[in-house]
C-alpha cells in the first residue's frame, strides 16, 4: 500500500452500546441445561464480591521488607476506617519494580471498590 491510498471502512462492526450487566435493560434469560443423573454436581464457590458496580480504585505500594509490610497493614486499615461507606469489590495483589532514587522491588496492591 502507497501513502496516498486510504484504510478502507468497514461498515459491518456495530457501534451499538455494550451492555455489561450494571442496569439498564434486563439481559436475556439463559436456560440452563436439565441435570443429568450422573455424578454429583459441583456446587458453584459462593461469590465474595458485591454485585454492584466498581465506582473507584486505590493503590497501595511498598517496599519488601517486614516493617514496610507493617506500615501498609497500618495505612489501608486507617484509609478503609476513614471510608467507611466504601465496599470492596475486588482487590489485586503483584509484585513489582517501582522506580524512585533507585529502582527496588515492591508489593503493590490495588482495592477495587
Amino acid at each position: 500500500m502507497e501513502n496516498n491510498e486510504s484504510i478502507p471502512f468497514d461498515n459491518s462492526v456495530s457501534h451499538a452500546p455494550l451492555n455489561l450487566g450494571g442496569g439498564g435493560a434486563a439481559s436475556p434469560k439463559i436456560e440452563k441445561p436439565a441435570q443429568s443423573a450422573g455424578p454429583a454436581a459441583i456446587k458453584p464457590a459462593e461469590r465474595t464480591s458485591s454485585t454492584e458496580r466498581i465506582t473507584g480504585v486505590k493503590t497501595f505500594f511498598t517496599k519488601l521488607h517486614g516493617g514496610a509490610i507493617e506500615f501498609l497493614d497500618e495505612i489501608i486499615s486507617k484509609w478503609l476506617r476513614d471510608n467507611p461507606g466504601i465496599s470492596i469489590k475486588l482487590t489485586n495483589i503483584i509484585t513489582g519494580e517501582i522506580q524512585g532514587k533507585k529502582t527496588e522491588p515492591n508489593i503493590i496492591i490495588t482495592i477495587w471498590y
